[in-house]
């Protein structure tokens, strides 16, 4: 395929997006890319920008911010980055779409996500599996290694048979920012789509409680420093947002770089062109 081609592709891929959630009355939002603290997250390094303060691997901070302040739902389609992330599926820099919807749950984002994608890619069956089903009896292990369970993940998506998948039930201490379920405690409101065998989309029915959220981040630098890897402050500003309240809602996190990829290999790619009745 040509450069110009491709070119024309992305464009065409962005506007869908748009036009899907133009339909739906989710609003675009723009927050920055560079913000003076960012995550804790011991699976994802930051790149810091020495007197400013970090570039953004995710805009979930910043729109949280904004939910916290009053918005409707929103969505954001721009550049975020991450530190020594290199290879076939892997840049330092690269396109995510991330989108909150007020009053969802998990369950009714995931019907969204597979209309997007529907949207995009074509219509076809969509799968559901547990993460323990998909990683196997390791996870019941109490001493089971949390960057051994997340590489079993990744090797058991790459071997899922072609289709696409929602992975769900994580573990309790693989929550990151879900709720845990209220009728199951020892399982996250968590989900991955997968497609193909790429990890594609990751969503939470969020987390409202500012005390749990304050004991989670510790727990991420308990592990950091495990890890031998630098420590990291919490984002304030982040946590006092939240002491204003996060209202019930449900968000994800989509690689469009990735989903391009797929489009390209789709048999079917019309969807990628906005049309009055999309």
């Amino acid at each position: 395929m040509s450069w110009a081609k491709r070119v024309q592709q992305r464009a065409q891929c962005l506007a869908a997006i748009r036009a899907f959630f133009a339909a739906r009355d989710v609003l675009e939002v723009q927050t920055p890319v560079l913000a003076a603290a960012t995550v804790t997250d011991p699976d994802v390094e930051s790149i810091a920008v020495p007197g400013y303060g970090y570039l953004q691997t995710s805009p979930e901070y910043q729109m949280k911010r904004l939910l916290c302040a009053g918005v409707p739902s929103i969505y954001q389609l721009g550049p975020v980055f991450r530190h020594e992330e290199r290879g076939r599926l892997h840049n330092p820099e690269f396109t995510m779409l991330e989108w909150y919807r007020l009053d969802f749950n998990d369950a009714q984002l995931m019907q969204e996500v597979a209309e997007l994608i529907t949207h995009l890619l074509g219509p076809a069956e969509v799968q559901t599996i547990s993460y323990r089903e998909l990683v196997g009896e390791a996870v019941d292990q109490p001493d089971a290694d949390r960057s051994d369970l997340d590489l079993r993940f990744a090797q058991a998506c790459e071997h899922l048979k072609p289709g696409r998948y929602f992975v769900v039930d994580y573990p309790a201490d693989q929550a990151a920012l879900a709720r845990l379920r209220p009728d199951n405690p020892t399982v996250a409101a968590r989900f991955e789509l997968v497609i193909d065998g790429i990890e594609i989309a990751n969503g939470y029915w969020e987390l409202q409680d500012p005390a749990e959220h304050h004991s989670r981040f510790a727990e991420d630098r308990r592990v950091r420093k495990a890890r031998g890897l630098p420590d990291v402050e919490p984002d304030t500003e982040f946590l006092q947002a939240l002491e204003q309240g996060l209202p019930q809602c449900a968000g994800v996190a989509l690689g469009v770089d990735r989903l391009l990829m797929l489009s390209r290999r789709a048999v079917r790619l019309e969807p990628l062109v906005p049309t009055i009745d999309s």
